[in-house]
């Protein structure tokens, strides 16, 4: 697929239009038949510096990321608050600026605060891509949830995916709902009133605040994780009766479609957003599968930003 991917960040769904997002869907799905030969290196991104600069903790997408850094043969840096300047003082973009200092081509960057990559991109002269900031978006999550999802059904468009639980604080619903409504999907969202954004109205989207309704007829059924960590007071009575009226078992998941698939972004907590038998069935879930394509994504965002920064020295 011939395309002008014109973009020099990746900073979230928002602003990709859908030619956008099909190329590189199409650029990652090249990728994943790579990552499963014997030998998955190769030298594109050879001479190119990436550092993955997280604020918060993470194990999946950071190992993510780097593992496709290398797999392009760049070499990765990775950086955590706990060791980094930040812990004396040093303000985000102090830190930046010295990142910057040692040219480095792409910034990978996850803050608590929603907006952190869009002030560094900036700022700095490197491309950046947001690894997710606070409750705005998780672009790359979108892109290897649509990824899995194409590989599973063929397609997007006229699919119907409910995606349920703790909406109010997920970055990754909200780069869902973008990308799916942008590659035609029909997105429901699931989940009590607690649960979900004021903004929630503008996303175009289904609203439920029943699992026996939002799910009825879906083709995927995309759990999130509870933040109880982001949650200010008492937003749900307990886990117990979450799980109750808004967790998956197999009763619920029996309203979708019968071959409906089961996600999750990770990490989860069995009993409480999944019952653990039904995330464990490889026929339905596509947990794993989610966790393969992340890596094809970022080789593909890594590759795709970085064509746009001025040749390496000496590359053929």
């Amino acid at each position: 697929m011939t395309y002008a991917f014109t973009h020099r960040h990746l900073l979230g769904i928002e602003g990709l239009n859908p030619l956008d997002l099909r190329y590189l869907l199409e650029r990652a799905e090249s990728y994943v038949a790579l990552n499963r030969q014997t030998e998955k290196k190769i030298g594109t991104l050879r001479g190119r510096t990436i550092i993955n600069l997280f604020f918060e903790n993470s194990t999946r997408t950071r190992t993510s990321f780097e593992l496709a850094g290398k797999r392009l043969g760049a070499d990765v840096i990775n950086m955590s608050v706990a060791s980094s300047s930040v812990k004396k003082g040093e303000t985000l973009i102090d830190t930046a600026m010295t990142l910057n200092a040692m040219h480095a081509d792409v910034l990978v960057v996850r803050h608590a605060e929603s907006g952190a990559p869009h002030l560094l991109a900036r700022k700095l002269n490197c491309a950046v891509i947001n690894a997710g900031d606070g409750t705005h978006e998780h672009p790359t999550q979108a892109l290897l949830d649509a990824l899995t999802i194409r590989r599973r059904k063929g397609r997007l468009e006229g699919l119907v995916v409910a995606i349920c639980g703790d909406i109010a604080h997920s970055r990754v619903a909200r780069s869902n709902i973008l990308l799916l409504n942008g590659l035609g999907a029909e997105v429901r969202v699931v989940a009590p009133p607690t649960l979900l954004p004021a903004e929630i109205d503008r996303l175009n989207v289904r609203v439920f605040h029943s699992m026996r309704e939002g799910l009825k007829d879906a083709d995927i059924v995309m759990m999130l994780r509870l933040q109880t960590e982001r949650m200010q007071g008492a937003l749900i009575p307990s886990v117990r009766e979450y799980f109750h009226f808004f967790g998956l078992d197999r009763e619920k998941l029996a309203l979708a479609k019968p071959d409906a698939a089961v996600m999750h972004p990770g990490p989860m907590n069995r009993g409480v957003e999944i019952d653990s038998d039904l995330a464990d069935d490889i026929d339905r879930s596509l947990i794993n599968e989610q966790v393969e394509m992340g890596v094809a994504v970022r080789m593909a965002c890594l590759e795709v930003l970085s064509e746009k920064l001025p040749a390496v020295q000496g590359a053929q």
